[in-house]
């Protein structure tokens, strides 16, 4: 985790460094989300004001909702804070956003007539796709060590070493349902079952697939907003 900025409580950074960007699986504090955060005491507790900004104009409305709402919610969720006012800047939906999320309106009732289905779906689809991306980080190391199919259909998530990545694809799977303890394997289909060792090799190569796509997107998107709010650079669409 980035550290936290100055004036900034560390319990504050940490629970905005759980909300994800769901397509590229990073958190918005080491993507360069948040543009400010600001903490006023008050009488019955903080007021926490988080600023938002994403690589362009255009993104996603879905993701950057989901985006400002999970902050909204972890930092609601501190201790100490009174009340949480995130909102989203440079963006074409920014006024919806943000009203939205200060009413406490889900993705359809704040995107009457355009949105028609809220957003648990869509942040399933992306958490699967890290887990899968996340089965190469973890078995790469296996395979070059020279483990064959065999090896790698028995291993569990037990006997990988503790790690970030462990620890990233634990969460992943938690989140979304599949076998995440110790007992679990390491490769599993989407439905969680283990994988015979004839289906090893045609895995891996999808998760590297998806490994590498996250990886590239995600370079790409932090590339778009340094050259966004480069010094002197327009914030214009």
């Amino acid at each position: 985790m980035i550290e936290a900025p100055e004036g900034v409580s560390p319990e504050i950074w940490a629970a905005l460094d759980t909300v994800l960007d769901p397509e590229l699986d990073e958190p918005i504090t080491g993507l360069d989300f948040v543009e400010s955060c600001t903490v006023t005491a008050a009488p019955d507790g903080d007021i926490v004001t988080v600023g938002l900004r994403l690589p362009t104009f255009f993104c996603a409305p879905n993701f950057s909702f989901l985006m400002v709402a999970d902050a909204y919610d972890a930092v609601s969720a501190v201790p100490g804070v009174a009340r949480a006012e995130v909102t989203l800047v440079d963006h074409h939906a920014s006024a919806e956003i943000n009203g939205g999320v200060a009413a406490h309106a889900g993705f359809v009732d704040t995107f009457t007539g355009e949105a028609t289905a809220e957003l648990d779906e869509l942040r399933h689809i992306f958490l699967t796709k890290a887990s899968v991306a996340g089965q190469d980080r973890l078995a790469r190391p296996l395979v070059d060590a020279g483990a064959g199919p065999d090896e790698l259909a028995r291993t569990t998530l037990g006997e990988l070493p503790e790690s970030d990545e462990l620890t990233r694809l634990r969460r992943r799977r938690e989140g979304i349902g599949l076998p995440f303890d110790d007992d679990a394997p390491l490769l599993i289909h989407a439905d969680g079952s283990r994988l015979t060792p004839e289906q090893v090799p045609l895995h891996l190569r999808r998760a590297r697939l998806q490994r590498v796509g996250i990886e590239t997107n995600g370079e790409y998107c932090k590339s778009l907003l340094a050259l966004r709010y480069a010094p002197g650079a327009a914030t214009a669409p």
